[in-house]
């Protein structure tokens, strides 16, 4: 294994998450730009279009494999993940820790919230036109504002934190030259 004793990591440990982890980790970055492109994109689209519908259907679609993929991350990261051991220390490295907590939290309140609206539309959910599921009848118009409110601001919540994520790995990256990214490349 090689060492990269400018990114904290001692000699002998490994430098990089194992292929699952990254794996998943981009997974999880291109769902979550094409879940937030769609939803953003739908907006300018007339209601009642059938191209708007298709995006609001592939969305969902979309959200229901990103709930799987982060159940898979999580159960992923408790068992078998590679450990790698902190890049940085003190205040940067309790930043670094608080900012993947955080990620994790939004995108586990995101996809609960993303659920809840569903019913609360009383809408199926319909998964590649491969099946539906219908879990209420009848709309709930205030829930649905006040849960579409917050799916919105958490998901504006969920792309500025993650582009500050993927700024800093990019200082790390261009600037420290410390090897950081190097961890979660696909390769």
């Amino acid at each position: 294994m090689a060492s990269n004793t400018k990114s904290g990591i001692e000699p002998g440990m490994p430098v990089r998450y194992d292929s699952t982890t990254i794996a998943l980790h981009w997974l999880t970055v291109v769902l979550v730009i094409v879940l937030f492109a769609l939803a953003e994109t739908w907006g300018f689209l007339p209601r009642g279009t059938p191209l708007r519908k298709q995006f609001q259907s592939l969305h969902i679609s979309l959200g229901i494999v990103l709930a799987l993929v982060i159940v898979a991350r999580l159960a992923w990261r408790a068992t078998r993940g590679r450990r790698l051991p902190a890049a940085a220390s003190g205040v940067q490295g309790w930043a670094a820790k608080a900012m993947d907590y955080a990620l994790y939290l939004l995108l586990v309140v995101q996809i609960v919230l993303g659920f809840v609206l569903r019913w609360a539309q009383a809408e199926a959910f319909q998964f590649f036109g491969l099946f539906s599921l219908q879990f209420a009848t009848v709309r709930q118009a205030a829930l649905d504002h006040t849960i579409g409110s917050l799916h919105d601001t958490v998901a504006w919540t969920i792309i500025v934190l993650a582009s500050l994520h993927a700024a800093m790995a990019l200082i790390h990256h261009y600037i420290l030259k410390d090897g950081l990214l190097k961890r979660m490349q696909p390769g």
